[in-house]
């Protein structure tokens, strides 16, 4: 098994560096790194609340932003406390082995672990959780909220702060709680 484990990573590592290193461009460099700005992203965010009130009316409006919150939050917490302080593993920015090869591409590469990544588990939650709500009455919100929060994710390996392993189990663990979220209100017959 540990032989598996360290061929895994060591390919991890590899696609890390490829998208890092060897993707790198002048329009990539100025994009990506705004795309995982939580103030960027605000309009988009602002849009989703001012859609639900103005389709859903005010209760209904009020119990998406509470159950799109809980959703977000037992994400972050889950992917921040529980997997992260467990599992230590060091951000590529800040691995020695390598530090000389990672292009970073914002300010600071942070202190904190890496796997899993918290801005994929979140978007992809919250991506996954308005899918199960509004999903059914707008075909377009699937494939603009999945793009979103891939967006997303692949940023955080293109800057350098997360490994790929580090994004895609990220963005699996919060598609799982945003799927369980938004059936929980369904269920409740919040949103029918």
């Amino acid at each position: 098994m540990t032989g598996l484990l360290t061929m895994l990573l060591e390919a991890d590592r590899e696609v890390f560096l490829w998208i890092n290193r060897d993707l790198g461009n002048s329009f990539l460099d100025t994009v990506l790194p705004w795309c995982r700005e939580r103030w960027f992203w605000m309009p988009a965010y602002l849009f989703i609340f001012v859609f639900a009130w103005i389709n859903l009316g005010t209760k209904k409006g009020w119990l998406l932003a509470l159950g799109l919150g809980l959703t977000v939050g037992l994400t972050d917490f889950t992917s921040s406390e529980l997997i992260k302080k467990n599992v230590h593993r060091v951000r590529p920015c800040n691995d020695i082995i390598l530090h000389d090869q990672v292009h970073l591409r914002i300010a600071a590469c942070g202190g904190g672990y890496s796997f899993t990544s918290s801005h994929a588990a979140n978007h992809f939650a919250a991506a996954v959780f308005l899918i199960g709500i509004f999903g059914r009455w707008n075909r377009w919100v699937k494939p603009i909220l999945l793009f979103w929060a891939a967006l997303i994710a692949f940023s955080q390996v293109y800057v350098g702060v997360h490994y790929p392993l580090d994004v895609c189990c990220g963005g699996l663990l919060g598609a799982g709680i945003g799927w369980g979220g938004s059936r929980l209100m369904q269920r409740w017959q919040w949103f029918g």
